[in-house]
């Protein structure tokens, strides 16, 4: 019998890490080819914290704190896929359904939850839908963070410690 193993810590930084990182890398890939390469881009996601007409005063520094929130933001969705699938380990056993439906979960957590209660105070109901920002987030963010916490997941017969051992040095 095989069970889904509760990780050693490092699998779960690593599945974190790299979820997060191409998570992050793909969706600002995907919104600089969408909005165009502008600074703006990463102005506007500080504008989370500071508002929009106070992230656009910032230049550089405002970017730079975007780019560090984007990728926060990334990572804090990758653990919660992470410890989600210690719970449901469907989610890691079925990883491309489960993570195209989870970059459906992200889309609509960040434009019904996040942008909302921030500085920004965006709409929260209904939500905006776009095709393309809607497809993306299922496949650039939600499909690598789930397919890093299936790579990282340790499937280990019960019992058998020699085998969990030999495929964490893999």
């Amino acid at each position: 019998m095989t069970t889904l193993h509760s990780a050693h810590p490092s699998q779960a930084g690593r599945a974190i890490i790299w979820g997060g990182l191409l998570a992050g890398i793909f969706d600002l890939t995907f919104a600089f080819i969408y909005y165009g390469p502008k600074l703006g881009v990463l102005q506007s996601i500080a504008g989370g914290l500071l508002g929009y007409s106070g992230a656009r005063a910032g230049g550089i520094t405002t970017a730079l704190l975007g780019l560090l929130l984007h990728f926060l933001i990334a990572l804090i969705w990758a653990a919660i896929f992470w410890f989600s699938s210690r719970l449901l380990t469907l989610l890691v056993r079925h990883a491309v359904p489960a993570g195209l439906l989870y970059g459906l979960i992200v889309f609509y957590g960040m434009n019904v939850v996040v942008l909302p209660l921030s500085a920004l105070h965006t709409k929260a109901w209904p939500p905006s839908f776009a095709f393309w920002p809607v497809a993306m987030h299922m496949l650039i963010i939600g499909l690598p963070i789930a397919l890093a916490a299936r790579r990282f997941s340790l499937a280990i017969p019960s019992g058998d410690s020699t085998t969990s051992s030999k495929r964490s040095s893999s």
